[in-house]
């Protein structure tokens, strides 16, 4: 199988989470990202606790996939868990508990053998984001764990 090899990405569709990406190779991928964020996106790595360079932002924004520039979660949906990542209480476009126009998908993640946790990916490129946690704020009561270099910040123009 082999692609057309027109690689110059495109722009990003706003109000379309659902439209996926095509998917890359895993060289494509290797060559498009850095080693940290093909580990963690790619290879559903997770980034080590307070390293990464979003855990203390506070500047008002979105936050966009790393992969696909997809928007995923709001700066006003941010807080600080003290649990060494980026948390969020919510994913941008979640109405009460309904996440259709989100950009984000949950998976049931067995790779702890026993413990069974919610991994959460980008809906458009499949991306791993991290984890979603019961044990966070109200209303939803929800902890979205995520990796910094899953992530690229874009600040609101005020």
């Amino acid at each position: 199988m082999s692609g057309s090899g027109a690689s110059g990405g495109h722009p990003g569709t706003p109000g379309s989470p659902t439209k996926k990406e095509p998917s890359l190779t895993k060289s494509e991928w290797q060559e498009k990202l850095t080693p940290e964020q093909f580990y963690v996106t790619r290879e559903k790595g997770t980034e080590p606790p307070f390293s990464g360079i979003y855990l203390n932002n506070e500047e008002s924004g979105m936050y966009h996939c790393v992969c696909c520039d997809s928007p995923l979660f709001s700066s006003e949906k941010k807080y600080c868990s003290g649990t060494g990542w980026p948390s969020f209480s919510e994913a941008h476009g979640t109405s009460g508990s309904d996440e259709s126009n989100t950009g984000i998908l949950r998976r049931v993640d067995h790779s702890l053998g026993s413990r069974v946790r919610t991994e959460v990916v980008c809906k458009q490129c499949e991306a791993h984001l991290g984890h979603v946690f019961p044990d966070g704020p109200g209303p939803n009561g929800q902890r979205f764990c995520i990796n910094s270099v899953a992530l690229k910040f874009k600040p609101s123009s005020n």
